[in-house]
């Protein structure tokens, strides 16, 4: 992780320093969004970004890496601090504002997963981050509990209709993927894992 990061920071011109990325991603409470899903994030937002030049592949691994480097379950907040977190950690290491502004409006997308018409790199990321969607069922299965275990303190009637509410959101977005290469990948499998998880819940 910390290998992708410095390359990334090279490309952009700046001079790896350490950070805690790490630390942060192997946090005790994270069972989902952990070291483990921003690897798979980072793999699949390179994975999409077909065509594009290195410093885009640059900024979009550096955003994949930081898009969840701040999670208490605290959806907005955490956002907008993992954001704070890479701006503050890519001046230091000496990368220019602009790319350095690209990164952190990247992370920030995150907070609604909405795009920019035309905006390629936000779209590669934000189909990354909901590739999981697409998994085989036991896959899925392993990501639906994962979740569930990082609101373990949320009664269980109080996580049903909040789960409900945001698969059903989910459900209804078209397109749930926004580039042509994830559509085709994953958008029948997310649907059907989103529609049998959405009747277990009784939505």
């Amino acid at each position: 992780m910390e290998a992708l990061w410095d390359d990334a920071v090279r490309v952009l011109g700046g001079v790896p320093r350490p950070t805690d990325l790490w630390e942060r991603y192997t946090e005790p409470h994270r069972a989902y969004h952990n070291a483990d899903h921003v690897r798979q994030v980072v793999r699949d937002a390179v994975g999409l970004c077909v065509g594009c030049s290195a410093r885009e592949v640059a900024v979009v691994t550096l955003a994949a890496l930081a898009h969840d480097v701040v999670y208490d379950g605290k959806p907005g907040d955490d956002e907008r601090r993992s954001a704070e977190w890479v701006r503050d950690q890519l001046a230091a290491a000496g990368v220019a504002g602009p790319d350095v502004a690209r990164v952190e409006g990247l992370v920030l997308a995150t907070l609604t997963h909405e795009v920019v018409p035309g905006d390629r790199l936000a779209a590669v990321l934000l189909d990354a981050d909901l590739a999981v969607l697409g998994s085989d069922p036991a896959g899925y299965e392993r990501y639906r509990a994962a979740v569930r275990l990082e609101y373990s303190h949320v009664p269980e009637e109080a996580w049903r209709v909040g789960r409900a509410a945001v698969l059903a959101s989910l459900v209804g977005r078209e397109p749930l993927y926004i580039t042509e290469v994830a559509r085709e990948r994953w958008s029948s499998g997310a649907r059907r894992n989103m529609v049998r998880e959405l009747a277990s819940l009784g939505g």
